[in-house]
C-alpha cells in the first residue's frame, strides 16, 4: 500500500474528500516526523512502537574499494511491532 493508497482508503472510510484526506494523512506523518525529532516515542496501541535509536561513530570499509571510511554518530527510526498486530497479520483472532 503506498501513501496514496492510504489517502484513497481515509477518504472512503471517514467520507471525506480527497485533498481533506491528504491533510488527515500528511498531518499525522508529519507529527510523527516532529516527535520522532525530539527524541519522543511514538505509541500506538495494539499496533506497535516507534523509537530513535542511537548510534555511535565507528570506523567503517567501503566494500568496493576496502578503504576505512568514518561513520559518524546517527539516529535512527525503529519500528516495534505490537503483539495484536502481529497476531492478526498471522491470521489470529484480533
Amino acid at each position: 500500500m503506498t501513501k496514496s493508497d492510504l489517502i484513497e482508503k481515509v477518504a472512503e472510510n471517514a467520507n471525506l474528500t480527497k485533498d481533506k484526506a491528504s491533510m488527515v494523512v500528511n498531518a499525522i506523518f508529519d507529527k510523527m516526523v516532529d516527535a520522532m525529532k525530539e527524541g519522543q516515542r511514538i505509541e500506538i496501541r495494539n499496533f506497535g512502537n516507534f523509537t530513535v535509536r542511537h548510534y555511535e561513530s565507528y570506523t567503517g570499509r567501503n566494500p568496493k574499494t576496502g578503504t576505512s571510511v568514518a561513520v559518524g554518530p546517527k539516529r535512527m527510526p525503529f519500528f516495534k511491532v505490537g503483539l495484536d498486530l502481529k497476531k492478526r497479520v498471522n491470521g489470529g483472532a484480533a
